[in-house]
């Protein structure tokens, strides 16, 4: 069980899309959804126990070893990364069960299959192979985007549609680039290779580039964010919870390409211009937040500046500062998803004023005035809650890095602004109601399901700040791990002797 345990979080969500499709009935897809998500978190949460042990976890699939055949590779990020995703698509998947799954066909296995790609991303350790599983993530997100129809999603949809696939036609040219010049795809080899003589180092340096250029696409770096608002916005609560990860699969890709195969041959790469353009997607994001006209497309202006933020540590190569960003990147990422989901209740509760940012409208119920206290505190940073937590630590380990002020600066002041957008919306959208003032409550009543995901995902705001000690322990383990790229290369490929230029010709 041990030996396979990297390949079932692939192999659970691909048997329950097929299960999915062979019993087209909406009972029946509902339960083997929810107990395929309910297990695949029992088995993230058992395979980032095993990962953190410290042994890299390579599974050769068909027996075929690497560099030759593909290869599954668990560290403790991988492990930490597919743990987050499975409880995001269980909460998702349990909000979806109260009605939203019904209006359109095949919901059920297309997140599956959703679920099958961020995985597969995430545990692959060949760059052709995370080329498919992105092409099977955003195949299925395609139509999650278009659930339930609509003009804004259609728009959307054919936005998001253009853009990735042009960001796929780029992936593909960058790895044909790397193949023709090193040999091969896989990226501990690629690692290996880079840092032997006899390949065009121009042409490498092209095709990384281009490379990190598709997953800046994927992570929303500006001038490539500016369909991410409004996509994000225009998907169903669900949809958006779990879309709130995709980013991060772009940004934790760049950090692994980064730390074990360009900063030993390429430090430069990456210097100076991420972290301008970072910082900038920061500004920008937060000018959004500010503009936002509803709290759907609030949520994912801070999806975008969580993005930024995180994209101003892969330049550094610090295992302090990504340590920092992984509990960042975890906050984040469940305080922009429970956004959405309390988007999606708020909108149910409000009649025709639904999320939008205006006086009028029933007031929400007492509980959810609560919970959306507790997620505008963590989304601010704000004591005592996680958001805090993680830009503390964030601004803490790169205080000492040259860009370190205007880091600093930039964060500090999104913050604020965050935080003046928070309130000001949050009085229209929760307090001042001027149906409220007349003795008009909401009526409408809320599934147990929706209200028991979107409490949940609030809830982390809190929880994580109190097991920040423990996670951040993990953190720091799992970073130290990920700067030791020749344990990488070594426990991926074994032992390898050195080679003349001709051997190492492709």
């Amino acid at each position: 069980m041990i030996t396979h345990a990297p390949i079932l979080p692939i192999l659970i969500p691909f048997a329950a899309a097929l299960l999915q499709l062979l019993g087209d009935r909406l009972p029946f897809q509902r339960v083997v959804g929810g107990l395929a998500t309910a297990l695949l978190v029992l088995l993230t949460a058992w395979l980032a126990l095993l990962a953190d042990d410290g042994q890299l976890r390579v599974y050769a699939l068909g027996d075929w070893p690497a560099p030759f055949g593909i290869v599954l590779v668990v560290d403790r990020l991988a492990a930490a990364m597919t743990l987050l995703t499975a409880v995001l698509g269980f909460v998702s998947l349990l909000y979806a069960s109260a009605g939203f799954d019904q209006r359109g066909r095949h919901f059920h296995p297309l997140f599956q299959l959703q679920l099958l790609g961020l995985l597969g991303a995430f545990l692959t350790g060949d760059l052709f192979n995370l080329f498919v599983f992105f092409e099977v993530m955003l195949l299925a997100s395609y139509t999650l985007l278009a659930h339930a129809g609509g003009l804004e999603r259609t728009r959307a949809g054919i936005t998001y549609v253009v853009l990735n696939l042009l960001g796929s036609a780029l992936f593909l040219i960058a790895l044909g680039l790397l193949y023709g010049t090193l040999g091969t795809l896989n990226l501990a080899d690629l690692a290996y290779r880079l840092t032997l003589p006899g390949h065009d180092q121009a042409l490498a340096r092209l095709a990384f580039a281009l490379l990190i250029a598709v997953f800046l696409l994927k992570a929303g770096l500006l001038p490539l964010s500016f369909w991410l608002p409004h996509t994000y916005s225009a998907a169903g609560a669900p949809v958006a919870a779990l879309f709130a990860i995709m980013t991060k699969v772009g940004i934790v890709a760049i950090l692994r390409v980064q730390v074990i195969a360009l900063a030993p041959t390429m430090p430069d790469l990456l210097d100076h211009w991420l972290t301008a353009l970072a910082l900038a997607t920061v500004v920008f994001a937060a000018l959004g937040t500010l503009v936002a006209v509803r709290l759907r497309a609030l949520a994912a202006w801070l999806v975008l500046l969580s993005a930024g933020a995180l994209l101003v540590t892969p330049a550094q190569a610090s295992a302090e500062v990504s340590a920092a960003a992984i509990y960042y990147l975890v906050q984040s990422t469940l305080a922009g998803a429970a956004f959405f989901l309390l988007a999606g209740v708020i909108a149910e509760q409000r009649g025709s004023a639904a999320d939008h940012f205006t006086t009028r409208g029933a007031s929400p119920a007492s509980w959810l005035k609560v919970a959306f206290l507790v997620a505008a505190t963590t989304a601010a940073g704000l004591p005592p809650f996680s958001g805090f937590v993680g830009k503390l630590m964030l601004l803490t380990t790169l205080r000492a890095v040259a860009a370190g002020p205007a880091i600093w600066v930039v964060l500090l002041c999104a913050g604020f602004v965050v935080m003046i957008a928070l309130a000001r919306d949050g009085c229209h959208l929760i307090w001042k109601n001027r149906a409220a003032a007349a003795g008009q409550a909401a009526t409408e009543a809320i599934a147990w399901q929706k209200v028991s995901a979107t409490l949940l995902l609030v809830a982390a705001g809190p929880l994580l700040a109190v097991l920040a000690r423990p996670l951040a322990d993990y953190g720091e383990r799992a970073a130290a791990q990920l700067h030791a790229p020749g344990a990488y290369v070594a426990g991926v490929l074994g032992p390898r002797p050195a080679k003349t230029p001709a051997e190492a010709m492709p």
